[in-house]
């Protein structure tokens, strides 16, 4: 039994915050900077959400016109933060890869979103002591069984867009 309640709290210490066994020190960082700037966006908390990104940042987000610059992304999003309510994403699944520097970061990730599953990844460059985010992608995730009926729906936005695109 005192081996078992051992275990337990070997388990328990280990498994503290969520983390893994054997992770390093700056995945735990990266994987902090990125749960803490998606509950910034839930609790609408602008200037810690912009914040956590470099002054070049780009967000690139679902629809085909969203790739902003920071400055850009900020002028979107500030109307949604002022209501108090921005976007509520949370990690399911997290994949995070390191350059040999240890400076650069990038990763994907499965989102809990109002939009169902989507998928997040993007790169962070550590500045001091500090983990920033450089560039992030969002996408919506499409079952394969689905994309034809999906394909159905976007035909005539997409092809506008193609249009457009194409006259430049």
């Amino acid at each position: 039994m005192k081996a078992f309640f051992l275990s337990l709290i070997a388990f328990t210490l280990v498994s503290f915050d969520g983390l893994q066994v054997g992770e390093s020190d700056e995945k735990v960082e990266v994987n902090r900077t990125l749960d803490a700037w998606h509950k910034a966006a839930a609790e609408a908390n602008f200037n810690n959400y912009f914040g956590m990104m470099t002054e070049d940042a780009v967000f690139i987000g679902t629809d085909p016109t969203e790739n902003w610059n920071l400055k850009d992304f900020k002028a979107y999003a500030k109307p949604h933060f002022d209501k108090g309510k921005a976007w509520n994403f949370k990690a399911i699944e997290r994949h995070i890869y390191f350059d040999n520097s240890g400076k650069l970061a990038w990763f994907d990730e499965l989102l809990d979103t109002q939009m169902k599953i989507c998928r997040g990844s993007g790169v962070l460059v550590k500045i001091g002591n500090e983990w920033k985010i450089k560039h992030y992608v969002l996408s919506m995730t499409i079952p394969n069984d689905n994309i034809n009926e999906v394909v159905k729906i976007i035909t005539p936005i997409e092809d506008a867009l193609l249009k457009k695109s194409l006259s430049k």
